[in-house]
């Protein structure tokens, strides 16, 4: 039996072999080769980079959260509570610790799960990690539309009012922007952002200090006005009023959190070892988050601010400190550059989840593919559409996504703790370790849940309920996919009954291989896994044409999508049972008296590459008919397009106009349900 062909130079995924615009290669970059061995390594990220790309947006949510929990201290009647914002700022730095150490708990067992998604999955089930999957990508999706639209009110804080009509366009701008910066690629993308990174972080530190510096006499005549307001206001109002009050707070001020289970998402981004560099990259996170949301809530209660229509609380800060114009710009933006650029992690994150997803047959299995550039670019502009859609809905008030924003996020968080509490339980059970991961676990999961209930009920009416509505049409959305595929799959395990016991003889058997000759008429088929689709391929094209072919070629791509692009290793595997499946189908052709070989090529895109690969074989084979199968319904509906690659028929039409006669054989699906 003859030997089928690596990659040759030819169909390899070389960035000079192929046929770019300069206008694609200029907007997206050039494409990537995926047989570099050094690929995995430079597109990965270490801990400063991957704490600037992944915990931008924890730390960026400093410019809204705090904001949004000290306004909820002060009522219309112009009264307020200001004296527990002391009481926010440590609730806000032990709920940052809690949830991010328990997020290392996470990622130190379950690395490559997918973060909330791949944990809710593995741990509680598939259809919580339905429900958690669901939530994360609405969650990303408004985790652009809010870091936008609170980076416009940023720079608009010193733009005079009558240009304020001008923040939706201007946002709208920004999200597609930033759909095109993703498409290049992650590093890429992130590397632009660590200057204004490192500038937020020198600017806040600065007004911190500065409010310190300014105020050192007042810290401990706060505290002991501070406790004397709360005693005033506990008696006329009752303890439980108050408490009423700080939890309202509290949970306005969500929106700080929503970041943190960002690094769980990304270990597959980053550089080896992966679990080692994700955990500092959470260390590094929680401790700036917490001390800039702890700090800033403590200097707006030290520097005496009152809420401003049209004035973010930083705004206010800054302006109070008055180190000078230039000090102002400078500070609000690195806020406005570093919010702007925290949407980046959900951009990061949302493609990410959906094609774990995708790869479970939760979503259309397009969205698990990979561009040139080695992004999920079907995710990157489906979540980019979703927040323009976002924007247009809520005019981009940063209130109504805020209170829209901390719903999902404490879903995922409360369902990967249960998950986390419930294995901790079993592995104590069965290696007898300590109670102390079954305590973090168990906290972090009654906080969150706690936060959770929290903010539906306070805020049901004033956008909550919108969040639930979007999240649930989604999930029911899912189900149906789901339930198609699996259909389908049915199918598919009767095709493999009926036809799958046709391996072959050994090749001891068979006396005589013929040899291929390249003036004869050959019949190419395109093939992918070896089984029933693919033997019924072979039949339908010997039975349609009989006595005309004497000898087939295989031709077959290896994928490389979001599911095994994770190392050389993987596309190692990817080549060998690229070679394993032609070896199959060599067999099984020569078991039928026919010549046979073939050859294979990796790639991110199969129509692309298959085309290249068909072009190639075309020339050793001048009297080539290409043949691809192509699964048929016996009722189509209109939105099996979306559900299935139209592969076939794309690789079709391209080789048509090459003038090469192709052949898309149907094999026909009979009282399929839907």
């Amino acid at each position: 039996m003859a030997t089928p062909k690596n990659e040759t130079p030819g169909s390899t995924e070389k960035p000079e072999t192929r046929n770019h615009s300069y206008f694609r290669s200029l907007l997206f970059g050039r494409p990537r080769d995926i047989n570099d061995p050094s690929l995995f390594h430079s597109i990965s990220l270490i801990p400063f980079l991957a704490w600037v790309g992944l915990g931008v947006d924890g730390l960026s949510s400093c410019a809204y959260g705090p904001d949004e929990a000290f306004r909820a201290l002060f009522n219309p009647d112009g009264t307020n509570h200001r004296e527990l914002a002391v009481l926010l700022a440590i609730a806000t730095t032990l709920t940052v610790a809690i949830i991010s150490w328990s997020y290392s708990g996470l990622i130190e067992h379950f690395p490559y799960s997918g973060g909330g998604y791949g944990v809710a999955t593995k741990l509680l089930g598939p259809y919580f990690g339905l429900i958690s999957g669901c939530a994360l990508l609405v969650d990303y999706v408004l985790t652009i539309t809010t870091s936008i639209a609170s980076s416009i009110d940023q720079v608009f804080n010193v733009v005079p009012p009558a240009y304020w009509e001008w923040k939706l366009p201007v946002e709208l701008l920004m999200t597609t922007g930033l759909v095109l910066l993703n498409l290049r690629g992650i590093k890429e993308s992130i590397t632009i952002i660590v200057p204004i990174f490192l500038l937020f972080v020198a600017t806040h530190l600065a007004v911190m200090v500065g409010v310190f510096v300014v105020h050192p006499g007042t810290i401990t005549g706060h505290l002991s006005e501070i406790h004397a307001q709360v005693h005033t206001d506990a008696q006329n109002l009752g303890w439980w009023v108050l408490l009423v009050i700080f939890m309202g707070a509290y949970s306005r001020g969500a929106g700080t959190y929503t970041g943190i289970e960002a690094v769980s998402n990304g270990v597959s981004a980053m550089r080896e070892p992966q679990v080692s560099n994700a955990k500092w990259t959470m260390l590094y996170m929680a401790i700036s988050l917490a001390v800039t949301a702890g700090g800033l809530l403590l200097c707006y209660l030290l520097a005496d601010l009152h809420p401003v229509d049209g004035m973010t609380m930083n705004g206010l800060l800054v302006e109070k400190l008055n180190f000078g114009t230039w000090f102002t710009w400078l500070t609000l933006g690195s806020e406005a550059g570093l919010l702007l650029f925290a949407a980046q992690t959900g951009y990061i994150g949302g493609p990410r989840v959906m094609a774990n997803m995708a790869l479970d047959g939760w979503v259309p299995r397009r969205f698990s593919s990979l561009s040139d550039r080695l992004t999920s670019h079907y995710g990157v502009l489906m979540v980019g559409a979703a927040a323009i859609g976002s924007l247009l809905y809520t005019k981009g008030s940063v209130d109504v996504l805020v209170t829209m924003y901390a719903i999902n996020v404490f879903v995922t968080f409360s369902l990967s703790q249960l998950g986390m509490a419930r294995f901790s339980w079993i592995r104590r059970k069965r290696k007898k370790q300590g109670p102390m991961p079954i305590l973090l676990h168990g906290s972090s999961f009654v906080l969150c849940f706690s936060i959770l209930v929290t903010v539906v009920i306070l805020k049901f009416t004033q956008g909550a309920w919108v969040t639930l509505f979007v999240t649930g049409v989604l999930i029911f959305v899912c189900l149906m996919i789901h339930g198609h595929y699996g259909r389908v799959r049915a199918k598919l395990v009767e095709l493999n009954a009926q036809l799958g016991d046709m391996q072959t003889l050994a090749v001891s058997k068979i006396e005589v291989v013929p040899e291929l000759a390249p003036k004869k008429q050959t019949a190419v088929l395109l093939v992918n896994a070896y089984g029933g689709l693919g033997i019924h391929t072979v039949l339908m094209v010997l039975k349609t044409f009989p006595g005309q072919f004497s000898q087939v070629y295989f031709a077959s791509v290896g994928v490389l999508d979001s599911g095994n692009f994770k190392g050389t290793e993987e596309v190692d595997r990817l080549r060998a049972d690229r070679k394993r499946v032609i070896d199959q189908y060599v067999l099984l052709a020569h078991t039928l008296g026919l010549a046979a070989d073939g050859e294979f090529t990796l790639g991110t895109d199969p129509v692309e590459e298959s085309t290249e690969l068909c072009l190639k074989i075309r020339e050793k084979f001048p009297r080539s008919v290409f043949f691809a199968g192509k699964l048929l319904f016996e009722t189509e509906k209109w939105y099996y397009p979306l559900l299935h690659n139209e592969t076939a028929f794309a690789i079709s039409r391209r080789l048509q106009l090459q003038g090469i006669p192709t052949v898309v054989m149907p094999i026909r699906i009979l009282k399929f349900g839907g």
